[in-house]
Order: structure tokens, then C-alpha cells, then sequence
């Protein structure tokens, strides 16, 4: 296609600059590394975490079912002795901007991260008790769930009191991960993530397959406002 233009200012070079290459369509679908979101070297079997995962869905379901739609969390630990969550329990405290006063605020109530310091019994003996093992030895770990994210569906725009560490177990390339100014996709392929999630994030599943992590908060001091 020709075309001449009217005007010929700054953005009309700005456009013609960009028409004279094609965006990577590539890369996308790997892990790029950037401010807030890393990838360690420790790795999982990525065969047994998805075992894992099925095997757990028969002993408990997701609170609320495996959902096609929206978010579902399933706690791998808790507090010493404890038999039942509050939805309090599986979100916890996070801060965001909602809406056009640009100002921010505290939703939920702040969860201490090192009261869930044991595994929960009822998945004892999967991978997933392994995993929590391995990254204990490591890591001061608090509340680890498994975390689902429905089709075509998105979660705040937020931060939250702490980092957080990501195992992906079932994902697909539309499934993304951004930390303030930066992108990337997870592949589930047994690897651990870092994420800095004290700065402001959001996960999003453009795909057409649910995408399900394990997500441990990492109980270092928490970030209170």
C-alpha cells in the first residue's frame, strides 16, 4: 500500500520508523528475566508436580471447585493445628488504585506469613510435600498455596507485603506474569520463580487452558503500608 501523507511531522516519522520492522513474535513464549522477576536454579520434576497436583484434586477440591472462571486456591500449608480457612486466609492483605482518584488503598487484613509453617496433612506424602521440604531448607516460607487462574481472566492491578516464589504447573504461552514495568511468560517446565510482588503486579491467562501455580510467600519482614 502507497500512501502519501498530508503532513509530514515527528509522528508521522515516528510511525513510519516503526512500520519498517515486524514486533518479535517469538520470545513471547519464553521467560525473559527483569526487575522483580527472576528464575532460580532450583527445579522440580515438572511430571510429578502435575501428578501431584491431580492427586491432591482427589483428595480436596479447590475451594469453590476447579474453576473454569475467575480464581481458586488450595492451601498446602497453615497455622499449627488448623482445619478450616477464612477467605481472608487464601487472599490476604494487598493494596491497589481502584479507580480514577488515582489513591491508594489496603484491602483484607494483613496475614503474618510465619504462622504457616506447617504442611498440611491432608496432602502428606504428594510431591507437593516434597516441594514445600526443598524450599523450606531454603527460604523461610509461609502461606504456599496452589493457586488456579480461569480463561481469559485477569487479577488486580496490586502489591502485597511480600515477595512471593512461583512454580508453575500448568500453563500455556497466553498466561502472563508482570512486575510494575515488566512482562514475561512462565513456562511449566519445574522451575521456581522469583517475584518480587512488594512492588505493584498482576497475573493474567489469555489462554484457552487454565493455568495453575504453586505460590509460597517468602516470611521475611512484611511490608506494612
Amino acid at each position: 500500500m502507497t500512501f502519501v501523507p498530508q503532513i509530514n511531522d515527528a509522528d508521522v516519522e515516528t510511525v513510519a520508523r516503526a512500520m519498517g520492522s515486524m514486533p518479535d513474535s517469538a520470545s513471547v513464549a519464553e521467560f525473559v528475566p527483569g526487575p522483580g522477576i527472576q528464575r532460580l536454579e532450583l527445579k522440580f520434576d515438572i511430571r510429578l508436580l502435575q501428578e501431584a497436583l491431580e492427586e491432591c484434586l482427589q483428595r480436596e477440591d479447590f475451594m469453590g471447585g476447579m474453576q473454569d472462571q475467575g480464581f481458586a486456591a488450595l492451601p498446602l500449608t497453615r497455622r499449627p493445628g488448623q482445619s478450616e480457612w477464612t477467605a481472608n486466609d487464601l487472599s490476604g492483605r494487598y493494596w491497589l488504585r481502584a479507580d480514577e482518584r488515582y489513591v491508594e488503598e489496603p484491602r483484607e487484613d494483613l496475614v503474618p506469613e510465619v504462622d504457616f509453617s506447617e504442611f498440611n496433612p491432608k496432602f502428606a506424602g504428594t510431591y507437593f510435600e516434597h516441594v514445600h521440604q526443598e524450599l523450606a531448607k531454603r527460604f523461610p516460607i509461609g502461606r504456599t498455596r496452589v493457586l488456579s487462574k480461569g480463561l481469559y481472566n485477569c487479577n488486580s492491578w496490586h502489591r502485597d507485603p511480600e515477595p512471593r516464589l512461583h512454580i508453575p504447573v500448568i500453563s500455556n504461552p497466553g498466561s502472563l506474569f508482570i512486575v510494575n514495568h515488566h512482562v514475561t511468560h512462565l513456562p511449566a517446565d519445574g522451575s521456581v520463580y522469583f517475584t518480587d510482588t512488594r512492588g505493584y503486579h498482576t497475573a493474567l491467562n489469555g489462554g484457552e487452558t487454565r493455568r495453575v501455580h504453586i505460590v509460597a510467600a517468602l516470611a521475611y519482614d512484611q511490608v506494612t503500608e
